[in-house]
């Protein structure tokens, strides 16, 4: 299954306005945390799986990446991409993420931040990503916090006054297909538990040497209205893992 929302001229539309996608990373809750989780970029060779507007492409050049492979299946996402790009040694091309199909060692990291819950076999994915990384290379990833996918409403329960109540939580062990909505759409993304994320690098090799679950700033604490609540629950899994090789 590739799905490809962002290619829908309306559902287009809502995802620009999002304040992430005028403002960047540092517009996006989650990048302190993401980025807390980047190993050295300097000299590196980086590829960015789910690149969007390649907020992370740019920035890994900044922290002077030798060169920087960003894919994306959105035509609309790489074309803006491009347009905010000035830099020959960032690459943007339009790929699903289940068609990836790069040389061996070709990659010193991977990243893909809020992608692979879209993705419906990850086990394949943490498989091809481990045989594309270099021995030592770093993979670093963020999904959607199973805690958060495990409903297809995301969203809270509330009282007859709008208070929010709790966090439901249920179904959390029934892994796969969750239609949800997003931006006035439906879309697809699949749940599977945190032990599924974390056993399937495991069993591709992996060593993990991160695990996040981040929680809101104190600076987000004081600026953004009804952010408390984000301290409730984790929104936001995050994994750092290293290519090791020789016997698990």
């Amino acid at each position: 299954m590739r799905q490809n929302k962002y290619d829908d001229s309306a559902f287009f539309a809502n995802y620009s306005n999002m304040p992430r996608s005028i403002g960047g990373l540092n517009a996006a809750g989650e990048w302190q945390a993401f980025r807390a989780l980047l190993p050295e970029l300097n000299d590196k060779k980086i590829l960015d799986i789910g690149c969007g507007f390649g907020w992370h492409c740019r920035y890994a050049r900044e922290q002077q990446a030798q060169s920087v492979v960003g894919i994306d299946l959105s035509e609309n996402m790489l074309e803006r991409a491009r347009a905010m790009t000035n830099d020959s040694q960032i690459t943007y091309r339009r790929l699903a993420i289940e068609d990836m199909d790069f040389a061996a060692g070709e990659f010193d990291v991977v990243i893909s931040s809020l992608a692979l819950h879209y993705v419906e076999h990850f086990h394949i994915i943490c498989r091809k990503i481990y045989e594309y990384l270099v021995p030592g290379g770093t993979f670093v990833l963020s999904v959607e916090h199973p805690v958060f996918t495990s409903i297809p409403a995301q969203d809270w329960v509330y009282n007859s006054q709008g208070e929010k109540l709790h966090w439901p939580v249920d179904d959390y062990y029934s892994e796969g297909i969750r239609q949800t909505r997003f931006l006035e759409n439906d879309v697809i993304k699949f749940h599977r538990t945190v032990a599924t994320y974390m056993n399937a690098l495991l069993e591709s090799g992996f060593q993990i040497t991160k695990l996040s679950e981040p929680q809101p700033t104190a600076e987000m604490l004081a600026n953004i209205p009804d952010m408390q609540d984000e301290l409730r629950r984790p929104m936001f899994l995050m994994i750092a893992a290293v290519k090791v090789e020789g016997p698990q």
